[in-house]
C-alpha cells in the first residue's frame, strides 16, 4: 500500500496529520536541503514524538514523495494553455522557478514520477498537452526530451549557487580568481575553440540560457510532430 493509499491515524494529543509534517519538513528541507530532513528533526519541530510520524509515514523516502507532490502544487498552471508549446514552456518555467524556491528539488527531479495527486496532474497537463498531435511513442519522446532538458539545465543552475555560496565567490569573481591560470593554458594554443568562446562569447543570465535552450528543444519536438494538413 502506497503513502497515498494508506489512511492516517486518528488525531491524538498533540495534533498532527500529514499536512503539516509535509509543511514541516519542507521548512526544513527549504533551510539546510535534504540532509537536514529526517523524522526525528521534522517531529523536533513539531514538538512531537519521533515515532508518532510513523503512523503517518514510514520512510523518509515517502516523506520526499510527498514533499515533491506538495510543491508540484505550485508548478500547476491555473489554466491549460490551448498550445501545446506555449503548455509545455510554462510547465518548464514554473519547475525552474519552484527549484529556486526549494532547491531540494533539484535533487529529486528526473526520478521515478511521483504518484500522488499533483504529480500526476503535472504529468496529464504534460500529456494532454500533446494529446492528439501524434502517436502515444512520438508523444511520450517529446515528453522526455523536454523533461531532460529542464531537468539537467536546472540541476546545473542550483549546483552553479550552491558553489557561490560553497566557496563565498559569485561566478564574476570566481572567474577573475581563475583568470591567470585559464589564462595560461589558453596561451599554448592547446584549446584555439575554447579560446574563442572565452574572449567572443556572450555572457547571458541563466533565465535567459534557460529559455533559450528550452526554445531550441520545443523546435527539435515540433520538428518531429506531424506537419498540419492544410
Amino acid at each position: 500500500m502506497t503513502v497515498w493509499d494508506r489512511p492516517e491515524p486518528p488525531t491524538r494529543p498533540v495534533p498532527l496529520d500529514r499536512e503539516r509534517i509535509v509543511a514541516a519538513a519542507i521548512a526544513l528541507a527549504d533551510e539546510g536541503g535534504l540532509e537536514a530532513v529526517s523524522l526525528r528533526k521534522v517531529a523536533a519541530r513539531l514538538d512531537a514524538g519521533p515515532m508518532r510520524l510513523y503512523g503517518y509515514i514510514s520512510t523518509k523516502e515517502e516523506l520526499f514523495d510527498l514533499m515533491v507532490d506538495e510543491v508540484q502544487a505550485e508548478i500547476l498552471p491555473e489554466e491549460q494553455p490551448g498550445d501545446w508549446r506555449e503548455a509545455l514552456g510554462i510547465l518548464a518555467h514554473r519547475t525552474r522557478q519552484a527549484a529556486l524556491r526549494h532547491e531540494w528539488l533539484a535533487d529529486l527531479l528526473g526520478g521515478r514520477p511521483t504518484l500522488g495527486p499533483n504529480g500526476l496532474a503535472v504529468t496529464e497537463a504534460t500529456l494532454a498537452a500533446l494529446d492528439g498531435l501524434a502517436d502515444l511513442d512520438t508523444v511520450m519522446r517529446a515528453v522526455e526530451t523536454v523533461s531532460a532538458y529542464f531537468t539537467g539545465a536546472i540541476r546545473r543552475e542550483i549546483a552553479n549557487l550552491r558553489a557561490e555560496r560553497a566557496t563565498g565567490l559569485s561566478k564574476r569573481d570566481w572567474q577573475r580568481a581563475s583568470g591567470p591560470h585559464v589564462t595560461r593554458m589558453l596561451a599554448t594554443g592547446r584549446f584555439p575553440a575554447l579560446t574563442k568562446a572565452v574572449h567572443d562569447g556572450t555572457d547571458v543570465d541563466p533565465e535567459a540560457s534557460f529559455a533559450t535552450g528550452l526554445d531550441w528543444v520545443l523546435d527539435a519536438v515540433a520538428a518531429k510532430l506531424p506537419r498540419p494538413t492544410a
